[in-house]
């Protein structure tokens, strides 16, 4: 049976949620660094970041509980309790906590990264120039890509999934409209749009047609390709909140610049060695966490990754910590 001996680890208390995921999490990582970061979340560092923010949003919630349910108490450490700044810490282990899982969730599941455009601005080369091989057939005719063309690489142990999508134009061809058709369903999908135009026609951003039909949500890098035709030199600027980056997708000028620009926008450090491997479910109950810390804390979120604390452990916390229900 699948897993087997790391549920009965998980059921006899020797490892938890997050350390019995993290086995997982080991044995299918794409890369190297990723294998790293589930090693550290299999050895329990997650596991113990999260615990002992837990442990300190119990003691909050106890002073909080405490006070409400006995205000007449003469109880000197509660007066003296500094609840706003053990709050204000608290917010900052989540966010601290929060940032780490979410890079540890992008070398899990990896970047969705859709190449977009006009046709015959270089889609494939640019395609073929990350990649490092020829995976897409590269000719001077317009529409040559017909349907979207997938392959996967790895930029500073971030997996990334890249998509050569169809050049979106109002086409008359039916196989062409199809692609049209899967290249906006790509999109869709894309956790990035890396929008391709050729240098010798640039435009405003807020101008171009493609950029316009784009979720207004979806991260974008506007690449101006084919440099090495204009004379022009690689650099990057910031156009419209957008980032800019001019290359040869031909020659490789500026690739270097691309690839810290997909790494920026993805929110990915320079370095990833610190993190460990994260589910959206952690995000999710770090993220409530998060949220419900302006109304004294709720520590639930947070325990559902381990599954350590309940509501009637709370009772005894109260009842344990203040000497009161006698």
């Amino acid at each position: 049976m699948p897993g087997e001996f790391t549920k009965r680890a998980f059921l006899n208390d020797k490892m938890d949620l997050a350390q019995a995921e993290a086995v997982a999490d080991l044995i299918e990582a794409a890369t190297a660094t990723a294998a790293r970061a589930a090693t550290r979340s299999l050895a329990g560092e997650f596991s113990r970041e999260v615990n002992a923010i837990v442990e300190a949003l119990i003691e909050l919630r106890t002073l909080i509980e405490a006070t409400l349910d006995f205000p007449e108490e003469d109880i000197e450490f509660l007066a003296a309790a500094d609840a706003t700044g053990k709050l204000a810490v608290l917010r900052e282990r989540v966010a601290a906590v929060f940032a780490r899982a979410r890079e540890g969730n992008l070398l899990r599941e990896g970047l969705d990264v859709v190449i977009i455009g006009a046709p015959n601005v270089g889609k494939s080369s640019l395609l073929n120039r990350l990649v490092g091989d020829d995976v897409a057939i590269v000719t001077p005719i317009a529409g040559t890509t017909r349907d979207a063309v997938r392959s996967s690489i790895e930029i500073r142990g971030i997996p990334l999934h890249v998509i050569d999508t169809a050049g979106l134009r109002e086409a008359t061809d039916e196989v062409e409209k199809i692609g049209i058709e899967r290249t906006w369903a790509a999109i869709d999908r894309a956790d990035l749009a890396l929008v391709i135009t050729d240098t010798r026609e640039q435009r405003r951003v807020g101008d171009d047609p493609v950029v316009a039909k784009l979720p207004p949500l979806l991260p974008r890098v506007l690449i101006h390709n084919k440099i090495d035709l204009s004379g022009e030199a690689p650099r990057v600027a910031l156009r419209d909140a957008i980032r800019t980056i001019w290359i040869s997708a031909k020659t490789g000028d500026g690739m270097g610049l691309l690839r810290d620009a997909i790494l920026d926008v993805a929110g990915a450090h320079e370095d990833m060695e610190g993190t460990f491997l994260a589910r959206a479910r952690h995000l999710e109950a770090l993220g409530k966490a998060r949220a419900r810390l302006a109304a004294a804390a709720e520590q639930r979120a947070l325990s559902d990754i381990t599954g350590t604390f309940t509501s009637d452990d709370l009772l005894g916390e109260i009842f344990g910590r203040f000497c009161i229900g006698k």
